[in-house]
């Protein structure tokens, strides 16, 4: 049975417009965004194959390009598409971020980073660069490394808040393992930064450890 004759309420883009996105599963979010099926699979049904071919809805939306447009019903116009919606999420926290004392909204800085970094394979290290009213000037990954460790410069760190003008920074970087755990060579690191930017009247707020399931500050654990 084609969607269109389907009972209204139970329609994902009528659904959607009655309850919110919230009421919506994974696969009839996915089927809003596909649109249309394929011969003899609406779209509902072709993406709940698609949730189970990828393993969910994250491993889907993280996939390569080649990965996610070899799947039936997908294909580069798709990826693009994809590409876009996901860009504009993550710039509408930026957008939120900005707007003004953001030090007052951790959860929401969680959720940025967290948006920026999660998805990497490897470490990545950034700073989030504020001003002396704790906006944000800038986002940036600084550091590059393997599955399981980054190295980190200070004095590089310290030339880009320069550059920023910032007054403060909110150190973060993911752990591709998905344990947001910090290590201890997480706790040296941040030690090392924090000494290196009091030099020059930076003051690092926080670290904050990126990992699958949530982010964990050091400033809420007590270690800075």
């Amino acid at each position: 049975m084609a969607i269109s004759d389907w009972p209204a309420e139970e329609r994902p883009r009528e659904k959607l417009l009655l309850q919110g996105p919230a009421a919506l599963s994974d696969a009839e979010l996915l089927a809003i965004f596909l649109r249309t099926g394929v011969k003899g699979v609406s779209a509902v049904d072709l993406a709940r194959n698609l949730l189970q071919e990828f393993g969910g809805l994250r491993p889907l939306l993280e996939s390569s390009q080649t990965e996610f447009c070899t799947a039936q019903g997908l294909g580069a116009a798709k990826y693009a598409q994809l590409q876009a919606v996901l860009e504009m999420g993550r710039r509408h926290l930026q957008a939120l971020l900005e707007k003004g004392e953001q030090m007052s909204n951790p959860a929401l800085v969680k959720h940025y980073l967290t948006a920026q970094l999660r998805h990497h394979q490897r470490e990545v290290f950034a700073c989030l660069f504020l001003d002396n009213r704790h906006r944000v000037l800038r986002f940036e990954p600084l550091f590059f490394g393997t599955i399981n460790a980054a190295s980190v410069y200070p004095r590089e760190v310290v030339k880009r808040a320069l550059a920023c003008n910032a007054a403060a920074v909110i150190l973060s970087h993911n752990h591709p393992s998905g344990v947001a755990e910090p290590s201890m060579a997480d706790q040296q690191i941040t030690e090392r930064l924090a000494a290196a930017l009091a030099l020059v009247d930076v003051t690092v707020l926080d670290h904050i450890v990126v990992g699958d399931e949530h982010a964990v500050s050091f400033a809420e654990r007590g270690l800075m």
